[in-house]
């Protein structure tokens, strides 16, 4: 096609501009004698080209120059004759790739609104990766601390049940100590007669003897009054310290140099509680004290 309609001229012209093709100089028609500007030679090189439709396919429309796109909105978008509709009344075809141009241009003015708008995107993904990682550390740290006080929460549980047990315990213990030590009061009351009794003789007779002798003459006393005098009570195991003895004074004895022993305590208790000396042995027969 020699002469192609104006309408598919100016299309293929702005197709070319859209590729960076040179157009090329020719003689005026008009008879001037001047070198026009021409873009019919190469658009009829471009579309005899098997790759036109899919180098159209595969533009980089992202990266389209600047200088390109001045050229498309000064000299076509605003021309009233680019119209799709009115390209198509010269070719079909034409008005296709007039769609194309005006698309491109059209992307091309909203991804320059969008470009800035994605590197801020861009931007603040990346702080919000940022803070995310920040904040799943902090998360990390309090899981950590819940961690821990979770098991301080378990320890103390299980101390406060052991607290119980042994407040129990403890209180069990007490009430048996009570019990203990009423019966062992109740005992004592029981056998203050008899115990006076043979502490009297202790004191009166048995201060210049052995301890072994005075173990003996103690056994004898307590079968006589637990035996053959039944109404007079006494304790088993007979002891003067626990009888007559004060346990602050008899400690205060030990710590002055008084020897531990149950002899020498008793000893003690003897002078303390006598008001006068102890019997000689000269003056007693042992089968009296027996």
């Amino acid at each position: 096609m020699k002469n192609p309609p104006m309408a598919v001229k100016l299309v293929m012209s702005a197709v070319c501009e859209m590729k960076s093709i040179k157009p090329d100089k020719i003689a005026d028609p008009a008879g001037t004698g001047k070198k026009v500007l021409d873009f019919w030679g190469p658009s009829k090189k471009l579309l005899g080209d098997m790759n036109f439709l899919r180098d159209l396919k595969d533009y980089d429309k992202d990266n389209i120059p600047a200088s390109v796109m001045q050229t498309i909105r000064q000299t076509y978008v605003t021309n009233p004759d680019f119209e799709p509709s009115i390209v198509a009344k010269a070719s079909s075809a034409a008005e296709g790739l007039c769609k194309w141009v005006k698309a491109m241009e059209q992307y091309d003015r909203v991804a320059k609104v969008v470009a800035p708008k994605k590197a801020n995107l861009a931007e603040a993904q990346e702080s919000l990766a940022a803070i995310m990682a920040v904040l799943d550390q902090k998360r990390a740290e309090l899981k950590e601390v819940e961690d821990r006080l979770a098991a301080l929460q378990k320890t103390f549980d299980e101390k406060t049940e052991q607290k119980a047990r042994l407040e129990l315990q403890v209180d069990s213990c007490a009430r048996k100590l009570e019990r203990a030590a009423a019966d062992d009061l109740q005992s004592t009351y029981d056998n203050l007669t008899g115990d006076v009794l043979i502490s009297a003789g202790v004191i009166a007779y048995l201060g210049a003897f052995t301890a072994g002798y005075r173990q003996e003459c103690t056994r004898a006393w307590t079968r006589l009054c637990q035996v053959l005098s039944r109404d007079i009570p006494s304790a088993d195991e007979f002891s003067l310290s626990k009888t007559l003895g004060d346990p602050i004074e008899i400690r205060a004895w030990n710590i002055a140099g008084l020897p531990n022993d149950s002899f020498s305590i008793d000893n003690g208790v003897i002078v303390g509680s006598s008001r006068r000396w102890c019997v000689s042995t000269s003056d007693i027969k042992y089968t009296d004290l027996m």
